[in-house]
């Protein structure tokens, strides 16, 4: 990481199909972001759309679309790197992507398809099959979405790749549970074992359409630790959290050749010809107990 580098993560709601309403919301929160100097501002899941699986074949856009060209222009205005989920239509595809759509100034158009889709998820959405690494502001950063998080691979690859900043956009909603104690199960341990940031949001309040969401934002550390945490009730439904990161901390983790114990870079000490066990076992082939 070049320089420190400063986050927002944002709590917000976001009704289904309606997306000019949504793109509102969105490009007045990157206006209040640009006012506190933030260098990247993090959507929830879907947040331009709404999130709901039945409706994703009827709402959307495309990467071409006019509002995704007004928010590269308000990236550009604001000097900001806005990362803004949606329901990514494609002509190619019968079914839609969930999308999370990079938008940084002096850069083309980026997009990370979240790869792992939940069950309920699977009729209605394409899956991707990539796991991108991007650059801005002097730091290598990456996405996953949700359930992309449960799949401690993941975190490992982007790690390997040399991201050193994930954001975790999510779409939970209040049927799932509480975010703070869910959250904190296995988001710090993705950023404790890869060295890595992690920046995780979600939706909140009603999708318009008898979905309602939990909402909540982490900011995870290098070593796991908390870093800030907003509960939905403390930020008092949709706004920004933001924290500043520090580049002499997670550099001097990221070291090869460490200091001490404490500064351990667990991903430099693998012994990856070990490991093809972990793409050859699959949990259907284990024996059935009664």
């Amino acid at each position: 990481m070049k320089q420190d580098c400063r986050i927002g993560l944002v709590q917000m709601e976001s009704h289904v199909g309606e997306s000019e309403l949504n793109y509102m919301r969105i490009a007045h929160l990157a206006q209040v972001a640009s006012q506190q100097e933030i260098s990247f501002l993090c959507f929830p899941e879907c947040a331009l759309d709404g999130y709901s699986p039945q409706d994703a074949s009827e709402i959307g856009d495309s990467l071409k679309s006019s509002r995704i060209s007004r928010l590269r222009e308000c990236a550009e205005d604001l000097k900001i790197t806005l990362l803004v989920g949606l329901v990514e239509q494609d002509v190619d595809k019968k079914k839609p992507y969930i999308s999370q759509v990079i938008l940084s100034p002096g850069q083309e158009d980026m997009v990370y398809r979240k790869v792992h889709l939940g069950r309920s998820e699977q009729d209605f959405f394409s899956p991707g099959d990539k796991f991108p690494i991007f650059t801005a502001h002097g730091t290598s950063f990456a996405v996953g979405i949700c359930w992309d998080w449960h799949f401690p691979e993941m975190a490992a690859i982007y790690s390997l790749k040399g991201a050193e900043l994930i954001f975790a956009p999510h779409a939970s909603p209040i049927i799932a549970g509480d975010r703070k104690e869910i959250w904190l199960r296995y988001l710090g341990a993705r950023a404790y074992d890869n060295s890595v940031y992690l920046g995780a949001c979600n939706l909140i309040g009603s999708n318009g359409k008898n979905k309602e969401f939990s909402g909540g934002t982490l900011v995870v550390g290098p070593k796991g630790e908390v870093i800030d945490q907003i509960t939905p009730s403390e930020l008092m439904g949709q706004g920004i959290v933001t924290a500043t990161l520090s580049a002499e901390r997670i550099n001097r983790v990221r070291r090869f050749d460490r200091a001490s114990m404490r500064d351990s870079f667990f991903l430099a000490d693998r012994r990856k010809e070990l490991y093809h066990e972990l793409i050859q076992l699959d949990v259907r082939q284990q024996p059935l107990r009664d």
